[in-house]
């Protein structure tokens, strides 16, 4: 499926989401427990065939515009309805959906239409700092005692009610398996970044603490606007800020490290879990701040997984990000992205990353919000690619050495019959021209994975590391034949 980023239209989406499960009942919420710090849309890709096509979608963005994915676009892949030199880094299809960004601002991205006023307005795009309004109810307790008085004076049964005491209320200590109780642990451990440009622009979104070192896990398209001289900070549910500096960050995969300078000695990084071991049904709790609002828990479940999704900021220049999503329908909108998706132990098992969008001309028209189809990058991808990072500052990314093509197709995808600039679509001594792949050849498969276009093959490429041996299954001339073949690497998103 595709996303959308800031403002361009989105490619039909290929394929309908699974059946949810239904989600278990939520216990109820009350204080945090003893100890706890209080706490602070994607363009259509086409989906599996099986699964029929994917719904466009719009990342969830930090809440304010971001940087368009710029530079040229990377070896080895293509535009939309273009030939791209290798099927691992494409730049973004026409009409690419932009990440869903929150305050308004240049760009007409998420929050164009946001009306609500920011008590600390910025210029350029803004970080977003929703007002809260809070009606003061002043006539309850006249109406309640008025409305117990009436009854007691025309009941004639002598019956008479309790009220519970409320003096052991915040006493309450909640199970280690409820939503209050993971969200007391975890919250303390999540950040609100807000990423401003050296023109002043920017926006806001959530990281999550990843080490001790002071390492935190975000998407790239959060801390894009501070990439060249801009600033970033972080700060914690219990109002501590600290500036933070780019340890690095990958387009393709959007993620990126920050870390945080004069970083607290007592940091407790968030549990990892393994994403590959998610089922469908899961409860999954979601943490972010969505619309500026820090420190927001919503939950859901795990609707689908291995969802087909990209996403750019929508710009001509832009480079898509592909994904191999964790879909789920815990409410995630502008500012959630970069946060954490935890299981109901805790655990993060992805990063909140785009939405679906309802809107046909893209971000321009007004602002987005959560329609119950929220994306996320599975943890097991995010950890490779953090770890990465962390150790050279660059990302490392798998690829096949062949271009295909981004048409919206459902038959598989096609390795065009030249790559970008002129260059041969199959690269020399690479793993596809070793393996015997050609121009023309349309892959449907990569191990058991049903491979419906380009966008979903690299996809599922980069959920793999360099070095993966994968079996090809392939078209050619009406025949269908099978190939291993080994996967090779490229450093960097240029």
């Amino acid at each position: 499926m595709s996303t959308e980023n800031e403002g361009n239209a989105v490619p039909p989406a290929p394929s309908a989401p699974p059946v949810p499960v239904d989600a278990p009942t939520a216990s109820p919420q009350g204080p945090a427990p003893d100890g706890s710090a209080p706490t602070a849309q994607l363009p259509p890709v086409p989906g599996t065939p099986d699964q029929g096509p994917a719904p466009a979608a719009q990342a969830s963005g930090p809440a304010g515009a971001h940087q368009p994915y710029g530079g040229p676009a990377p070896e080895g892949h293509q535009p939309y309805g273009g030939p791209a030199p290798d099927g691992s880094w494409p730049p973004p299809p026409a009409g690419t959906p932009s990440y869903g960004d929150g305050a308004g601002g240049a760009g007409g991205g998420w929050g164009a239409a946001y009306q609500q006023p920011a008590p600390k307005p910025r210029n350029g795009r803004g970080g977003l700092v929703a007002a809260v309004l809070v009606a003061a109810l002043v006539a309850g307790g006249l109406g309640g005692g008025l409305g117990y008085t009436l009854a007691k004076d025309n009941d004639s049964s002598g019956s008479t009610t309790v009220s519970a005491s409320d003096s052991g209320a915040s006493q309450v200590k909640r199970d280690p398996g409820t939503i209050a109780n993971v969200a007391a642990r975890s919250l303390p451990s999540t950040v609100t970044i807000e990423a401003e440009s050296t023109s002043g622009e920017g926006g806001t979104g959530t990281g999550f603490v990843f080490d001790t070192q002071g390492h935190i896990v975000t998407n790239n398209h959060v801390v894009a606007d501070a990439v060249d001289g801009g600033k970033l900070t972080a700060t914690f549910p219990n109002g501590k800020k600290y500036d933070a500096e780019i340890v690095g960050h990958a387009q393709g995969y959007d993620v990126a490290v920050i870390k945080l300078k004069n970083a607290p000695s007592d940091l407790k990084p968030l549990a990892l879990g393994d994403s590959d071991k998610v089922a469908v049904g899961d409860e999954t709790i979601a943490i972010g701040a969505p619309f500026g609002l820090s420190n927001t828990v919503t939950t859901g479940i795990i609707s689908a997984k291995n969802r087909p999704v990209a996403s750019s900021d929508g710009s001509s220049s832009s480079k898509a990000s592909y994904m191999s999503a964790l879909q789920t329908d815990a409410s995630i909108n502008p500012g959630n992205s970069g946060g954490p998706l935890l299981d109901a132990a805790g655990a993060v098992i992805g990063i909140n990353s785009a939405i679906q969008s309802t809107g046909s001309g893209g971000f321009g028209s007004g602002q987005s919000g959560s329609i119950g189809l929220g994306f996320a990058i599975p943890i097991n991808q995010a950890k490779y690619v953090a770890q990465q990072l962390i150790k050279t500052g660059k990302p490392v990314y798998a690829k096949i050495g062949a271009s295909v093509s981004l048409e919206d197709t459902t038959s598989g995808a096609k390795i065009t019959d030249t790559g970008a600039a002129g260059a041969s679509a199959v690269e020399s001594g690479g793993p596809a021209d070793k393996a015997g792949l050609k121009p023309g050849d349309v892959i449907t498969k990569l191990d058991d994975s049903v491979i419906d276009s380009g966008p979903t093959l690299i996809g599922e490429i980069w959920t793999h590391k360099p070095g993966d041996k994968v079996t090809i299954t392939y078209k050619r001339g009406g025949q269908e034949h099978t190939v291993d073949l080994t996967l090779g690497a490229r450093t960097g998103d240029s």
